[in-house]
């Protein structure tokens, strides 16, 4: 497959989401590890990662430790669990191999990495420490950087301007397909991630 490259791909800018594509990120799983009881873990989930204030962590205009505190504040009965959830949201995060290991190839090939992603300061500061494949990428935007979210529009016209990209030379993987929408009608070519085999089948 890799030796069939057209020359039209050569110089394709390949942009991914990090979430459920690079890294996974499945809360309920987590949970269930994490407590072993359905009525709790429908509580955390419903408490923590269904909140105004997750979606503002991603914004970047709340930090990790006041939306704990606001978490404790609502469901003062729950403190102990929330605060634990709170302190090993990391352990979601664990690589999605079959993707990653795609990612020097495709350097190999000549195409440039971009990530675009929507994440809370502590965990962008948790996997670009952990990973080292983040080192293969040629640049990037997490949404808590520049207090703008997937699907919002302008997140998108951000990292084609911040790396001065032309649209269609670019492709978007994301797990959702809204993202997907929106990028493509910026004139990104999107694809929906399903898994590694998506990329390859673009290919």
């Amino acid at each position: 497959m890799w030796e069939n490259l057209t020359i039209g791909l050569m110089c394709m800018n390949f942009i991914f989401d990090i979430g459920n594509v690079l890294i996974d990120f499945k809360p309920i799983p987590f949970l269930q590890k994490l407590f072993s009881e359905p009525t709790l873990e429908a509580k955390m989930y419903e408490t923590i990662f269904k909140s105004a204030e997750w979606i503002d962590m991603d914004r970047g205009i709340v930090t990790h430790k006041d939306a704990s505190d606001i978490f404790c504040l609502r469901e003062p009965d729950y403190r102990a669990e929330i605060t634990l959830t709170m302190q090993r949201l990391n352990e979601m995060l664990t690589p999605i191999s079959d993707t990653i290991d795609l990612l020097p190839k495709l350097k190999a090939h000549g195409h440039n990495l971009y990530y675009l992603s929507n994440y809370h300061n502590e965990l962008r500061n948790y996997v670009m420490e952990k990973y080292p494949f983040f080192s293969l990428f040629d640049g990037g935007v997490f949404s808590c950087d520049v207090q703008i979210i997937k699907p919002e529009i302008e997140i998108y016209r951000r990292l084609l301007c911040m790396y001065k990209l032309s649209p269609k030379d670019c492709v978007f993987f994301d797990d959702i397909a809204e993202n997907v929408e929106v990028a493509m009608s910026e004139g990104i070519n999107g694809i929906l991630f399903t898994d590694a085999e998506c990329v390859k089948s673009f290919l």
